[in-house]
């Protein structure tokens, strides 16, 4: 693992009932930046997400944190080998489902996020409070903060999960598709949140997302995925090459700069732009 790297996983094969889904993949989240990891349905990138979490078994490969002070001189700490509540300290994930807690108000559920920092359900948590607020705060969720979570929309409970997270005030930070049930607005919301977190913060941050628009404009480097493999890794300019992409999702794909921003810009072409373009 390089010394910019949040978090790095090698060599990593994860199945399903015998059948391996991913196979070899290596992914590396430098540490402080964004990391959008894209492909079609069925490529992958959730599942490995997963694994990095240890939400997934993984069949073989490594995943590799920088070392605390306590480690001495190594350079890095093997992932895999902490224990659940350590683990829970540098790395957290917001998984695509979660329930709906019924009968919690929204703080407590953030609260759930403090679990890692206290020795018992009900033990002291001198920080808690505070990183609690700050979590609210950030997400835009403090005005309904004592609400019950059975009243919220999905978007706003899905904010209410990613302060869950952010309460958790871990160096790593995973999001599998967290603009889903979010309108426009906050998707862009959350979006900006991930670039604050990342630039101001300096927590790393490993996201899947499908839109990938986004992905180029939020990440700092993008990976696609392919049936299980990663096939390509950098820059979404580096990344984002038409023919590629378009071999990869199965549709042509046009990609154009933005002018504005100088972020790659892609443009999907079905059946009826198809027809369009035949007709001028």
């Amino acid at each position: 693992m390089t010394a910019t790297a949040g978090l790095s996983a090698t060599d990593v094969t994860i199945a399903y009932d015998g059948t391996d889904v991913v196979h070899g993949a290596d992914l590396v989240l430098a540490a402080g930046r964004v990391t959008a990891l894209i492909g079609p349905n069925g490529s992958g990138k959730s599942t490995l997400l997963r694994a990095v979490a240890r939400l997934k078994h993984a069949r073989t490969g490594r995943v590799l944190l920088p070392a605390g002070d306590d480690v001495g001189e190594a350079d890095t700490v093997d992932a895999l080998a902490l224990s659940r509540r350590d683990f829970a300290r540098r790395v957290t994930l917001l998984a695509q489902n979660r329930p709906t807690p019924a009968g919690l108000r929204v703080r407590d559920v953030v609260g759930f996020g403090r679990h890692p920092h206290r020795r018992g359900f009900r033990s002291a948590d001198p920080d808690g409070r505070a990183a609690v607020d700050r979590a609210l705060e950030l997400t835009g969720v403090t005005a309904f903060a004592d609400r019950g979570v059975e009243a919220l929309s999905g978007g706003q409970l899905q904010r209410v999960w990613l302060a869950c997270c952010l309460a958790q005030q871990t160096d790593v930070l995973l999001l599998d598709e967290p603009t889903t049930y979010l309108d426009l607005r906050y998707q862009v919301e959350i979006l900006d949140l991930v670039r604050e977190l990342a630039d101001l913060h300096g927590v790393t941050v490993g996201l899947v997302l499908h839109d990938l628009d986004q992905a180029a404009a939020v990440s700092d480097r993008v990976v696609l995925l392919q049936d299980g493999r990663v096939v390509a890794s950098g820059t979404a300019a580096e990344v984002y090459d038409p023919e590629l992409l378009s071999d990869v999702y199965g549709i042509r794909i046009d990609v154009e700069t933005d002018p504005a921003s100088g972020v790659p810009r892609t443009r999907a072409v079905g059946a009826h732009h198809l027809r369009t373009e035949r007709t001028r």
